[in-house]
């Protein structure tokens, strides 16, 4: 069985406000960490100061030829020649001027290798400077060495400096729990040393939670407050987690607390619309989200979120208001036009929606969704040769784009019931992809709509050939041919390479359990429909349970999946054509 769908508008707008539409204020616990101690980013800035002044030492004259070069090399734009030129003269002079200007070479044509070794000669040569060892920190926690990285952290901290150990906590995320565990282990002894930096706290208590210790972490919280007292990040990390223990109420009733203590804090009052988001109090939610827009006219991205909302409570002419106004100071341009083609879409305005989705720059998110909804909505006004000429213009010069939109198209034709419009766009791409098998399978569905077995056939086995893994075209060929010949046993071992590929894919197991039933293994097969059905309750596969079903006698049975397929699909053509094929 195949089953293959267009990408299509989501119904609910939910997801994009639960899942963070204020980049500026995400409620990670990394990111609410830095709020209370250095902000640093994990890695120096990559550009090239070309007006630093060199404060050249002792050099040979064929050092100081060489410093020459590389620097030339470097104001060119090599940058790689020029940090290979500047590392090899860094360890040869061991001069600080020429391992900072090599450091900031290795930065630029981002060489973490380099910048470690150069760190580390940093540190020699210059033991007393910050620096060094921020480099250092930052480098080793870019490669995952994160117990040298603290190492280096607590080094910043004795030379006076500053530093935010939730910076190791913001990568741990993929740790092994039992390397976690150490590392939360060498930060309490660190903690120990340095009483004074709040941010090791943090980082034990975001650990313990990625190891799933989320009680642990409460207690670690409160020991925190006793010992530095509240503060917003730490109102949003209970928040978090006892949201992480779906404790929702709590966490509702910790953010509001913390928004009344800290009623000018951003982040804390975004999240707590979020979280009223999530828990269905709209009403409340956009009442924070007026506050944030009242303390700040320009907090655009509240703005967004607001209409956002306005799109799920389908109030649209306020939603539309949001939408213009952010495309007028440039914020969130792409998903702008994106929601105001939803929004012409729902109020059946399709050139409204036409034309906003063809503003959605490539790129974004929605990019390949809004102009498959464009391209569709032409197609419905019959305006073909429009709708082509975009989708062409649009992604000439880019292969894997072309490619994309010519099974875009050729679907929304299909769906139209303009097949030959669909063949020669297929057939005029595969001329020059002729072996790209996404190309193939779109001809196989228009064979497969024309009744071409024959053909459908000669390009599923061509796809298997081009790439024998390929469970798509071995489930759909196997599917075919235990559905519609007598070639029942060369259908079952194609279906079960399928299956070998892709075991938990319901389709393929609906697959399976007919070409079983075609052999007459009842039992089998019944026992892959039912998973399949338990998986995916399709009226295609409640119309092959019901079948089998009926033909062990049990028609009772039948008759509930073939009702039930029907209750999804009223007009399921395979379902009726099952019971009128079968029944007396």
């Amino acid at each position: 069985m195949t089953r293959l769908k267009l990408l299509t508008i989501p119904s609910v707008i939910l997801g994009l406000l639960l899942l963070g539409s204020c980049t500026n204020t995400q409620t990670d616990t990394s990111a609410q960490q830095s709020a209370s101690s250095s902000s640093a980013e994990p890695m120096p800035s990559a550009s090239v100061d070309e007006d630093a002044e060199i404060e050249y030492g002792s050099f040979s004259q064929d050092q100081l030829y060489a410093t020459i070069i590389s620097e030339l090399t470097g104001q060119q734009g090599n940058l790689e020649d020029a940090t290979d030129g500047y590392f090899r003269l860094a360890f040869e002079t061991r001069d600080l001027s020429i391992i900072r200007r090599a450091s900031q070479f290795a930065t630029a044509s981002g060489d973490i290798n380099a910048l470690v070794q150069l760190g580390i000669l940093w540190t020699e040569v210059a033991p007393e400077q910050v620096e060094p060892h921020l480099m250092l920190s930052y480098q080793l926690l870019e490669a995952g060495r994160f117990e040298d990285a603290a190492n280096h952290m607590s080094d910043v901290i004795n030379l006076g400096g500053e530093i935010d150990f939730g910076l190791i906590s913001a990568r741990t995320q993929r740790l092994q729990p039992a390397r976690r565990q150490n590392l939360i282990g060498s930060l309490r002894q660190l903690h120990e040393l340095y009483p004074q930096v709040e941010s090791i706290h943090y980082a034990i208590v975001e650990m313990l939670d990625q190891n799933q210790q989320t009680e642990d972490a409460l207690v670690e919280l409160q020991i925190l407050r006793q010992n530095y007292g509240g503060s917003p990040p730490a109102y949003l990390i209970e928040a978090q987690l006892l949201q992480s223990l779906e404790q929702s109420s709590r966490s509702l009733r910790v953010l509001r607390s913390g928004v009344r203590e800290y009623p000018l804090d951003k982040p804390l009052r975004f999240t707590y619309a979020r979280y009223l988001i999530q828990e269905e109090d709209f009403e409340t939610a956009m009442e924070q989200f007026e506050i944030l827009l009242e303390q700040d006219p320009e907090d655009f991205e509240a703005l967004y979120s607001m209409a956002l909302l306005e799109v799920e409570l389908e109030n649209f002419i306020a939603a539309e208001e949001g939408f213009h106004r952010l495309i007028e100071v440039e914020h969130r341009v792409s998903e702008s036009h994106f929601y105001l083609g939803y929004i012409g879409e729902q109020e059946g305005d399709r050139q409204q929606s036409i034309d906003n989705y063809r503003l959605v720059q490539i790129g974004s998110n929605n990019f390949v969704t809004a102009q498959q909804q464009a391209t569709r909505f032409a197609i419905e006004l019959g305006r073909f040769e429009e709708a082509h000429r975009w989708l062409v213009e649009l992604s000439r010069g880019q292969p894997r784009l072309e490619v994309v939109f010519a099974n875009i198209e050729s679907g929304l034709l299909m769906q139209a019931g303009e097949l030959d419009r669909a063949g020669n766009v297929l057939g005029e791409m595969l001329q020059r992809y002729p072996n790209d098998t996404d190309l193939l399978f779109s001809r196989v569905l228009l064979h497969d709509s024309r009744g071409d077995m024959e053909s459908a056939e000669e390009d599923l086995r061509r796809i298997i050939v081009l790439q024998p893994e390929d469970p798509r075209a071995l489930n759909h060929l196997g599917y075919m041919l235990a559905d519609r010949t007598d070639r029942f046993q060369e259908a079952l071992e194609l279906v079960e390479r399928a299956i070998a590929l892709s075991p938990d894919d319901p389709a393929i197991i609906d697959s399976l359990g007919w070409a079983q039933y075609k052999l007459g293994r009842y039992e089998e097969a019944l026992d892959n429909l039912r998973r399949a059905y338990e998986a995916f309750p399709d009226h295609e596969v409640a119309a092959h349970l019901g079948e089998v079903l009926w033909v062990m006698g049990r028609n009772e049975e039948a008759m509930v999946f073939w009702e039930q397929g029907l209750e999804s699909t009223p007009d399921s053509e395979i379902v009726n054509e099952a019971m009128e094929r079968l029944m007396p």
